[in-house]
């Protein structure tokens, strides 16, 4: 009987091997150990849709607790500053369970963080009030807080007033930290706010491709941890699809495994087939609701590169398709690069940067 599916490509999930992001995870995981004044306490991840900032948020606030923290994961939507209250006190009580549990009764423990009510209930207190309590509570404990804020929205309020707060508690040596993600165009709209200004000193990590190096090898290892083998044609085939995407690498390695059924090695016909239904997965999932979310000149300046294919287009030309100037182009061009889209390609001249756009744009 063959092994489960080793391949994860579900909103967020950890997958069994992480591609490509050491340095940066070293790094990051540097600071959480150290604490203190480290710049990584508070940083901000941002990349187009399929890169895998979910995940490492995800993976990071995982590992976390081994450094000594309690992670609070919470996205940014309405009901995000009460969120992170309710996040924090039910992972600390968890935590701190399980740290003292053989050293305090099964009453004593819930009393800790899950029914201490006053950082729950509002009329004990603003917001800031009953976090400056939480936080005491934890560094009571030996622990500090991490606050994970993924999908990052700059027209929400309450992500407005969170940065306000935080950098209160920054100021004040609390033990915290702040990893948020988002796309680029969010992530650049929220640290032009005014009131968020104090994000603008924090480390910014900006999510590109994956080397095909590194593809290659967490593909390898993921499948052969599993129980299976992989033909070296197979995995060319299945590095080649996944173009740096690390979404893209867990739908390909998805359905490759998928395709190779019942057999313990995975052959280059697998490869083949994973790779077409991945790519229609990719269009459907991630390629078409990026385009939904252009603006019709944006639009305009990647149907103006599509003549050029797979060469890089000149702005010149671009702009001459689009029937403007090259500068009201080149504003088209730097909201694209810096949602990851496309990508200067020498001067004057870009090319497509996220995989299957181009040919989506084609076929549409």
């Amino acid at each position: 009987m063959t092994a489960p599916n080793p391949f994860t490509p579900t909103f967020g999930k950890v997958p069994a091997v992480l591609a490509g992001r050491d340095l940066l995870l070293q790094e990051v995981e540097t600071a959480l150990r150290n604490g203190g004044g480290d710049p990584n306490l508070c940083s901000l991840f941002s990349g187009p849709r399929g890169v895998g900032k979910t995940v490492l948020l995800a993976y990071l606030a995982a590992r976390s607790s081994e450094f000594g923290w309690v992670a609070a994961n919470v996205t940014a939507r309405p009901g995000m500053l009460e969120d992170i209250i309710e996040r924090a006190t039910d992972a600390a009580d968890e935590l701190v369970s399980s740290r003292v549990g053989a050293r305090l009764t099964s009453l004593s423990i819930p009393a800790l963080f899950g029914a201490s009510w006053e950082y729950r209930d509002p009329e004990k207190g603003n917001w800031r009030t009953r976090m400056t309590r939480l936080l005491g509570t934890l560094e009571n404990h030996g622990l500090g807080l991490l606050i994970t804020i993924d999908e990052v929205d700059p027209s929400l309020e309450e992500l407005i007033d969170f940065a306000a707060t935080y950098q209160h508690f920054v100021r004040e040596n609390r033990k915290v930290a702040l990893f948020m993600a988002g796309l680029p165009a969010n992530v650049s709209t929220l640290l032009s706010d005014k009131s968020a200004s104090f994000l603008r000193r924090a480390a910014q990590h900006q999510l590109g491709r994956i080397d095909d190096y590194d593809v290659r090898i967490a593909f390898r290892e993921t499948v052969e941890d599993a129980g299976k083998t992989i033909e070296d044609a197979a995995l060319d085939r299945a590095v080649a699809a996944t173009d740096g995407f690390a979404y893209m690498m867990q739908l390909v390695g998805f359905r490759t495994w998928a395709a190779s059924g019942e057999r313990a090695c995975i052959v280059d016909e697998d490869a083949s087939q994973g790779a077409a239904r991945a790519r229609e997965d990719f269009i459907s999932g991630v390629v078409r609701k990026t385009c939904q979310d252009l603006s019709e000149g944006d639009l305009a300046f990647l149907e103006a590169m599509l003549p050029d294919v797979d060469e890089p287009s000149s702005m010149t030309d671009i702009a001459q398709r689009m029937g403007k100037t090259t500068n009201y182009a080149r504003v088209y061009r730097s909201r694209l690069v810096e949602q990851g889209l496309i990508t200067p390609a020498g001067r004057g001249y870009v090319r497509f940067d996220m995989p299957l756009i181009c040919d989506y744009l084609l076929e549409d």
